[in-house]
C-alpha cells in the first residue's frame, strides 16, 4: 500500500480490562461449532471491514482495538457475534492479558488476522534514521510476532488453525521494482521494509508450523486512514484477500503472498 505522510496515533491501553464486552456463559457445543477469529487493529478501516465480513459468515469475531471506546463503537456497527478485546500489539502486557482472557472465555482460537499497522511519519530515505524504523517496526513487525507467539497455544487447539498477515505490495521487491506498478514510484525505507520483513516472517512461520495455514496478503490500494483515503479500492475489495486466506481450507496454500487477483511476487 503506498506510503503517505501520516503518523499512526500513539495510544496506551491498560493491560487488565481486556474483554470489554461482558462475558456471558456460552454453550460449549456451539463454541466447538463456531469458528473463532481475532482481528487486530479492527476498530476501523480494513480491520473493521474484515471483522464485519467474518461475522457475516456466522463466526465469533474478537475485535482487537487499542482504544476500548473506539472498539465498542466499531463492534456496535457490526451485526453478529462480535466481542471487543482491548489489545495493543506493541505491549507485551496487553497482548498477554488478551491471550489469557480469550483462553478463559473461548478456550481456543481458529483464525488470527494480524492486521494492525501504521505508516509512521514520512521521511525520505536519506533522512531516515534507526529511530524512524523502530517506531514503525514496533507495530508492523514486532506486533505480529508478539501476538502470534502469545496466541499460539490457543491456535494449536483448533482443528484448522489459520494465520493471516496483512502485508502490502509495498513490501514486495518484485512489485516495487516493476516500472508498470504505481508502487515503484514511491521511495521510503520505513513502511516498505517493515512489510518486506513481515513477508519473510510469514514464510518462516509457515515452515515452522506445517499444520497451520500461514499466509501474507496484499489488500491493494484501498481507501483508508492509512493513505488519507486516496486509495482506489473499496474496503470490500481491500478485504477480499484477507477473507480468502482466513477461510482457506486445511489443505489450502500456506507460506503464500496473495492479493485479490492471485499470487503476488515476493
Amino acid at each position: 500500500m503506498p506510503a503517505a505522510g501520516r503518523a499512526g496515533l500513539a495510544q496506551t491501553v491498560p493491560a487488565t480490562p481486556v474483554l470489554v464486552t461482558p462475558a456471558a456463559p456460552r454453550d460449549r457445543r456451539r463454541m466447538q461449532e463456531t469458528t473463532i477469529a481475532l482481528v487486530t487493529g479492527a476498530n476501523k478501516g480494513l480491520g473493521a471491514a474484515t471483522a464485519r465480513r467474518l461475522a457475516g459468515l456466522g463466526w465469533s469475531v474478537l475485535l482487537g482495538s487499542r482504544d476500548a471506546a473506539r472498539g465498542k463503537a466499531a463492534a456496535a456497527a457490526i451485526d453478529g457475534d462480535v466481542e471487543v478485546v482491548a489489545l495493543d500489539v506493541t505491549s507485551d502486557a496487553s497482548v498477554d492479558a488478551a491471550a489469557r482472557a480469550v483462553t478463559e472465555r473461548h478456550g481456543r482460537l481458529d483464525v488470527l488476522v494480524n492486521n494492525a499497522g501504521i505508516i509512521g511519519p514520512y521521511t525520505g530515505p536519506l533522512e531516515t534514521g534507526p529511530a524512524d524504523l523502530l517506531a514503525v517496526y514496533a507495530t508492523n513487525v514486532f506486533g505480529p510476532v508478539r501476538v502470534t507467539r502469545a496466541f499460539l497455544p490457543l491456535l494449536r487447539r483448533s482443528a484448522a488453525p489459520r494465520v493471516v498477515m496483512v502485508s502490502s505490495g509495498m513490501g514486495s521487491v518484485g512489485v516495487t521494482t516493476d516500472p508498470r506498478r504505481y508502487e515503484s514510484t514511491l521511495v521510503a525505507l520505513t513502511y516498505p521494509s517493515s512489510k518486506a520483513a513481515l513477508n519473510m516472517i510469514t514464510t518462516q512461520y509457515a515452515k515452522a508450523l506445517p499444520e497451520f495455514r500461514v499466509n501474507a496478503v496484499d489488500p491493494g490500494f484501498t481507501a483508508t486512514d492509512l493513505n488519507g483515503h486516496r486509495g482506489t479500492q473499496t474496503l470490500e475489495e481491500g478485504t477480499d484477500a484477507i477473507v480468502a486466506m482466513a477461510t482457506v481450507a486445511p489443505d489450502g496454500p500456506t507460506g503464500a503472498f496473495v492479493d485479490r487477483a492471485g499470487p503476488v511476487p515476493w
